[in-house]
């Protein structure tokens, strides 16, 4: 036979390929270098009984198998079991040995739990004590536990609890099959989420002590959530009333935002606007809240008793009568009797521009800020605008907001007094302006129509000082026909008639 060198090629091919098959054989499939010991080394772990275990068992660690059980043999406390374990996998030797099953027919393993990373590991020849090794619970145990359990059962309730659970979950297969991937799916995600399940539980600990430390509050939280509910409980009819009618009224609501709608953003923004303004002035309306009730209460003291009385036009009941100021130089202006001191008119239109009070009309307010320009310190209308204090700027007094943002010095008109104001004999100490002083500057005359003022004349009966006045009512003036002489300076303190 004559072997070409094609033939030897493929002859060779075969042989490297069985050579690589025998290969993996041996050392893949029937692990023949760890059925000599190569790479192994032995570990004896003591068991109180079997548990099932068997030779040729695995032996796995965090889920990996790692080895597997070489014998099982019996000992004059329990029994011994010999690991082979590769020497690949460092295994700490501060751990625990449980043996588990596979499945419930059988096929046991045995599961290396690592109580800790630290320390040494395994070595060839170390010993698992049996106070670190476990064994499940016998079949035989389980099935007659749980004979026994069903024997103590009665028949008839036995029956009545397999009727039930059927009643329970007859037909509910799709969902429990669902329920069941749901909680396989969780647990494995919760497996993989290992660590952040780990610390979650690890942290857990100062929310629980808290949840510990606020049991009072919690406690009373559920009383008053408890008492709210009996509320809702016993009015259940107007409750009932409520959801019946409430969605009558939410539409209504709806249609009157939607009618408001064109002009209600004008409305909020404005609101904000007024916010901002409120917020500015906040000590002020504090204060006014503050002040508003004791004022109503003084206006009640001194008003409310005299209601529908004939002192009902003569003003407060609490009166001091004390005008003892003169005035030591003549005024420009007469002065109208018991208003001293003088009322302030520097600052306000001249004398000829004043309207008579007796006219109804409204005009347009002139312009300008009028208000009384006397220095602040003066004691004409100590409480006038220009001594309001300045919101934005404490400390500050003036008379607008405009002056109170500004650098400027308040600057009055004159020192206080109107008939050493201004030497053209405006009365104000102010000038009227665009008009020069030598023209005569025209009164405004009241409106068409307006009917004169009336004149009243009364009867005085000097023996009784009694006269009846324009409205039919009789006075009592007792004072007016004494002869002229001396009065002492006490009656200067009380009213005319008294």
């Amino acid at each position: 036979m004559r072997l070409t060198r094609r033939i030897l090629i493929q002859m060779a091919i075969f042989a490297l390929i069985a050579a690589v098959a025998l290969s993996i054989m041996v050392f893949s499939y029937m692990r023949l270098p760890a059925l000599l010991g190569v790479g192994q080394y032995r570990v004896t772990l003591e068991l109180p009984k079997t548990g099932g275990l068997y030779p040729r068992g695995n032996v796995t660690y965090r889920g990996v198998t790692v080895g597997e059980v070489k014998s099982v043999g019996l000992t004059g406390n329990g029994v011994e079991a010999v690991l082979s374990l590769t020497d690949d996998v460092e295994i700490p030797a501060d751990l625990d040995a449980e043996v588990h099953s596979v499945s419930s027919i059988g096929e046991q393993y045995v599961q290396l739990l690592p109580r800790s990373g630290d320390g040494p590991v395994l070595r060839d020849g170390d010993v698992i004590p049996m106070d670190r090794a476990s064994v499940p619970t016998d079949i035989n145990t389980v099935l007659n536990a749980t004979n026994r359990g069903l024997e103590a059962i009665p028949q008839e309730n036995l029956q009545t609890v397999v009727d039930e659970a059927y009643l329970a979950v007859g037909g509910l297969g799709p969902e429990l099959r669902r329920l069941v991937s749901g909680s396989a799916a969780l647990a494995s995600d919760a497996r993989k989420n290992l660590d952040p399940l780990t610390t979650l539980i690890d942290q857990s600990r100062p929310v629980l002590d808290s949840q510990t430390e606020t049991a009072d509050s919690i406690q009373a939280w559920a009383a008053n959530l408890a008492s709210i509910s009996g509320q809702l409980q016993s009015e259940d009819a107007a409750l009932g009333g409520i959801l019946d009618t409430g969605p009558g009224a939410a539409d209504e609501v709806r249609a009157l935002f939607d009618r408001l709608q064109p002009t209600l953003p004008i409305v909020l923004a404005n609101l904000v606007s007024i916010g901002e303004v409120a917020l500015d002035y906040q000590p002020s309306l504090e204060q006014l809240l503050v002040l508003l009730p004791q004022g109503t209460a003084v206006t009640q003291a001194v008003g409310v008793h005299k209601r529908n009385t004939k002192q009902d036009y003569m003003g407060d009941a609490l009166v001091f009568n004390l005008n003892l100021a003169i005035p030591l130089v003549p005024a420009p202006i007469p002065l109208p009797p018991q208003q001293l001191p003088p009322p302030c008119t520097t600052g306000f239109l001249p004398a000829q521009q004043r309207r008579i009070p007796t006219f109804e009309d409204y005009p347009d307010r002139p312009p300008g800020n009028l208000y009384c320009r006397v220095p602040q310190d003066a004691p004409f209308n100590v409480r006038g605008a220009r001594n309001l204090p300045c919101v934005t700027v404490p400390g500050k007094r003036a008379p607008t907001w405009q002056d109170c943002e500004s650098n400027e010095v308040y600057v009055p008109l004159n020192d206080g007094y109107n008939w050493k104001g201004d030497p053209n004999a405006t009365g104000s100490g102010e000038a009227i302006p665009d008009v020069p002083p030598d023209v005569p500057v025209a009164v405004t005359p009241p409106p068409p129509g307006t009917p004169p003022l009336p004149v009243a004349a009364a009867e005085y009966d000097q023996a009784t000082g009694t006269y009846v006045g324009p409205d039919g009512k009789v006075y009592t003036q007792s004072n007016l026909a004494e002869e002229a002489g001396e009065r002492p300076w006490q009656s200067m303190l009380v009213p005319p008639g008294g």
